[in-house]
């Protein structure tokens, strides 16, 4: 305990640090606000069977993935999931279109130039959800629409309120990355689903109190599941495969450089939180396509899209966690850049000839550990389909690992991996008596 009022104080000395933490819970408190405030032309009195409905099947993730915003029809119903399903597309098209590819060789003005393109097509993609969005709410709603605002006035002014609100979280997020603390699109969806995990846990132990839920123990035994899945977590995110790099000695005047071992530290899970955020923004597409439909009026191919605990719905959604894992991977990770890099500082892995060896080397390597990592990852995100489907309650099963907890443990990590960052920089002593905490920096960035 005194170790953690130590550490308290020691992150509240250093000025920089404590404005950046400050101006992250002040825009994440701006956001939680704005999840409750109604669209206009709603009675939120009469909300209570959309309420009810929207928390069901596939909707009850995208509820969740808007920090219940969805369910309560706010301004912020849509969330930040619009501006990631632009960014998945935009991504696609600096792989498969020359302009775009060219874009990303340019630097700082590429990049600036592709956040203007996932921007315009976030406005797009937000427009389209939320034309549906409003169909889902003049079919589930009931008497919540008040009469007097008309059909096409109601449609008009709930897409632009909704498009804007989406526009404002996507500018939250980018304000929280480059004046607060952490990924600002990340933190802005765990803090939603972290808004959940109390009325989950209610809500199970309510259920498992009930006659014939299974009591104490049978809750207790979840919650112990629940505690090995986030630990598992945790060794998933920050496991390591270290690969050693020896450099030649360099004599420069009457100093010495070189001649040391290091290692590169290769993460099992690369790509992080991203690939499984992916999977969900796709399987999402189904269910806005046909205006939100739920499990119980959905029919057909579409059906498996709707229901999160049907086996076909799992297998395509972890099929794609695995692809969006190697391809997320692909991305962020360039074996050839780092083989030239240590080639020009004299470096070398031994046994491995310098060049293209190399950079065959590093890829393999990576390719070897990122596979079990995808098949991991992909484990993790059909648990709460298979919690689902062993009684356990809709919504503490969307934490029962899977996509939520994922999103948590890692944006929780990389967050304090920043902060101790910062503590060390400054000469005190970081947030573990022994060790240090792995954020998600991709090798290639390290």
């Amino acid at each position: 305990m005194k170790k953690f009022i130590e550490t308290i104080k020691n992150i509240w000395s250093i000025e920089d640090l404590r404005k950046r933490i400050l101006t992250t819970l002040l825009l994440v408190l701006v956001y939680r606000v704005g999840s409750y405030i109604s669209l206009p032309g709603l009675d939120p009195n009469e909300l209570d069977k959309f309420s009810e409905t929207s928390q069901k099947g596939i909707l009850g993730l995208f509820n969740m993935f808007a920090g219940g915003s969805f369910s309560r029809a706010s301004i912020f119903a849509l969330g930040i999931m619009p501006y990631i399903s632009a960014s998945i597309a935009i991504q696609l098209l600096t792989i498969a279109v020359p302009y775009f590819q060219k874009l990303q060789k340019e630097g700082d003005s590429g990049r600036k130039k592709i956040n203007q393109y996932t921007r315009l097509l976030t406005v797009v993609v937000t427009a389209f959800q939320a034309s549906a969005y409003v169909a889902y709410l003049q079919n589930q709603s009931g008497g919540a629409i008040i009469v007097e605002y008309g059909s096409f006035l109601f449609w008009l002014s709930t897409t632009v309120v909704l498009t804007a609100g989406t526009l404002f979280i996507m500018w939250l997020g980018e304000k929280i990355t480059d004046k607060g603390i952490g990924n600002g699109t990340s933190i802005i969806i765990m803090t939603g689903i972290l808004a959940r995990l109390p009325e989950a846990l209610l809500q199970e132990f309510s259920l498992k109190m009930n006659k014939g839920g299974g009591g104490l123990l049978m809750f207790l035994i979840e919650l112990a599941i629940f505690v090995l899945i986030t630990v598992g977590l945790i060794l998933l995110v920050q496991g390591t495969r270290k690969i050693p790099v020896n450099y030649a000695k360099r004599i420069v005047g009457n100093k010495q450089y070189g001649g040391v071992r290091q290692f590169i530290p290769l993460k099992v899970n690369a790509a992080g939180v991203m690939p499984i955020i992916f999977a969900q923004a796709i399987m999402f597409i189904p269910a806005t396509a046909i205006g939100f439909a739920t499990s119980d009026n959905a029919s057909g191919f579409i059906r498996i899209f709707s229901d999160h605990t049907n086996p076909w719905y799992n297998v395509i959604y972890a099929v794609l966690v695995v692809v969006f894992t190697f391809f997320y991977t692909a991305l962020i990770f360039n074996p050839t850049q780092m083989a030239d890099e240590m080639k020009r500082n004299n470096g070398f892995i031994p046994g491995v000839k310098p060049g293209k060896s190399t950079a065959d080397y590093i890829g393999a390597v990576m390719d070897r550990i990122t596979l079990p990592g995808a098949f991991f990852l992909a484990l993790v995100g059909i648990l709460p389909g298979i919690a689902a489907a062993a009684s356990v309650n809709g919504l503490f099963a969307t934490f029962f690992g899977g996509t939520s907890l994922l999103i948590m443990v890692g944006v929780i990590l990389d967050t304090l991996q920043q902060i101790e960052s910062q503590l060390l920089m400054r000469h005190y002593d970081g947030l573990m008596s022994s060790g240090r905490i792995k954020g998600r920096t991709s090798p290639a960035n390290a």
